[in-house]
């Protein structure tokens, strides 16, 4: 690990995106105006605000972007809370990348993938996937599969529609848990979807978010005949000191921070039964 990483830099919020009623998109930059460093797609960052306390979230925005980092954040505890709190202009202190990220630029490159993300699962994917649209000739077709409780709680809905949904060789299927009013989408959720979609074992799988629907989701891809080792989540929720220090990730022989959080299935099924 670097040096660098392990100082805090300052970083100054230039807007403030409301998402859903509890998770918001923060745009950050370096006093200077510019990218605060630079990383690879599902690497992580740890926020902070002197006296209100930090933590590990997942950059949103691709390495392709120049300008800016983003963070999407759910509100639900102090320093989120504060987070959901504050304005434009306000600033803030980021340490990083850490993390393995995911391999855009090697296993992946070439491949047709399949996105599978719930609720703030997406957070993470957003990276890889608009990584793929910038790159789209290094990739083959691209299906994302995104579910949350409702539409209000569907993370980057706008993005999805206005930008995801007319990018060539790319197809979007959404779902929520429990018919709406105004929805005209698919009710259900997101491992019974994914059977009944029957997307092609040759992708590559990229998947994130609630705990339980990674686990009926990954049996569900097992019956349709996918292998662990063609299936890729990131267990960031396990980071905490990010630096290996502190041993909350460790899993087995294994830590989190540095020698994931990205790993394939048939990574995690060789370690202990914890996650």
């Amino acid at each position: 690990m670097q040096s660098e990483t392990l100082i805090p830099r300052v970083g100054v919020v230039t807007d403030i995106r409301q998402d859903t009623p509890d998770v918001k998109t923060f745009r950050v930059v370096g006093t200077d105006g510019k990218k605060l460093f630079e990383h690879i797609p599902g690497q992580c960052a740890m926020v902070s605000m002197p006296g209100i306390g930090e933590g590990m979230f997942s950059i949103t925005s691709s390495p392709t972007n120049r300008e800016f980092m983003e963070f999407s954040i759910k509100k639900c505890g102090c320093l989120t809370t504060w987070l959901h709190s504050i304005e434009v202009g306000q600033q803030i202190t980021v340490r990083g990348p850490y993390g393995n990220g995911f391999p855009v630029e090697s296993t992946f490159k070439g491949k047709d993938l399949l996105f599978i993300a719930g609720g703030i699962g997406l957070a993470p994917l957003r990276s890889v996937i608009n990584y793929v649209r910038d790159n789209r000739e290094n990739y083959g077709s691209v299906h994302i599969v995104y579910g949350s409780r409702s539409k209000d709680d569907l993370v980057d809905y706008q993005e999805i529609i206005d930008e995801w949904m007319n990018c060539p060789n790319t197809k979007v299927d959404l779902t929520i848990d429990r018919e709406q009013e105004g929805w005209d989408g698919h009710v259900g959720f997101i491992p019974n979807y994914v059977k009944e979609l029957q997307p092609d074992t040759s992708r590559t799988v990229v998947m994130c978010g609630p705990p339980i629907m990674i686990k009926f989701t990954l049996a569900g891809l097992k019956e349709l005949g996918f292998v662990d080792n063609n299936v890729f989540t990131t267990m960031e929720l396990r980071m905490k000191c990010a630096i290996g220090k502190c041993g909350r990730c460790n899993i087995g022989n294994k830590y989190v921070c540095k020698d994931g959080p990205v790993f394939s299935f048939d990574q995690l099924s060789e370690l202990p039964n914890e996650y």
